[in-house]
């Protein structure tokens, strides 16, 4: 669905500094806008760096662009989070964690090798994201006037406040993607054993488990299972 806006964001990021884009989860926003982006001629040959909130959405992020182009990671794509780097001398964009980030703020306020800093998933809103920005927002004011080429931010969010983000980067153009949506079908799974069920010292688990089989057997697809923690997950496994 993004590809329906890749049009309207060249044109906004062509034309001023900052751009505010929205989209619902699944849109295409992280790993095809950084693509479409990256031969426009305002990055004057430098990098994008996109943030995620997460050291696995960064690792996927970088796997699935890369993938998309038909090469490995660390050619055109790359990542860099804490303990684990996966980039090359030809890499023009770079998936990077929070506080990689801040690092790279630290020691180059201006961040003179990037053309475009993209936030990913900033409804999330941690401290160290809001950090970037404030750091990033300060370091274009100091330095701005000795960079050729300004920095160009992009916020992507799936619900954040606009308006406001776009107030705090300098009045900036807003662009939504719908999206798509798809019907969602509730089912109550029904105990083989309704006993089991009344029984207090049941684990969750083993319920977990026989719903899992259950639905094997009932449904043609793949299943998402989410439980609470590490030692859940191998009990159900």
């Amino acid at each position: 669905p993004i590809e329906e806006v890749i049009d309207q964001i060249k044109t906004a990021l062509s034309s001023k500094h900052e751009l505010v884009l929205e989209a619902p989860p699944g849109a295409g926003k992280t790993t095809l806008v950084p693509l479409a982006l990256r031969h426009e001629k305002w990055l004057a040959d430098k990098k994008i760096v996109m943030l995620e909130p997460r050291r696995i959405a960064a690792r996927a992020a970088a796997e699935r662009m890369a993938e998309l182009l038909g090469e490995k990671v660390g050619e055109t794509v790359g990542y860099r989070v804490r303990m684990d780097t996966n980039i090359g001398p030809n890499t023009r964009i770079e998936v990077v964690t929070e506080g990689i980030l801040n690092r790279m703020l630290q020691d180059d306020p201006a961040l003179d090798e990037v053309g475009l800093l993209i936030f990913d998933e900033f409804h999330e809103r941690s401290l160290d994201a809001d950090l970037g920005l404030a750091l990033t927002l300060q370091g274009r004011e100091l330095f701005g006037d000795v960079r050729e080429h300004p920095l160009k931010l992009l916020v992507m969010s799936a619900t954040l406040d606009g308006l406001s983000i776009s107030t705090l980067l300098n009045q900036a153009p807003i662009i939504s993607s719908k999206g798509r949506s798809y019907p969602v079908e509730i089912i109550y799974s029904k105990a083989s054993d309704k006993s089991a069920y009344n029984n207090d010292n049941e684990k969750v688990t083993d319920r977990v488990a026989n719903t899992v089989l259950q639905a094997l057997e009932a449904e043609p697809g793949s299943l998402l299972v989410f439980l609470p923690g590490l030692r859940e997950i191998n009990e159900v496994q």
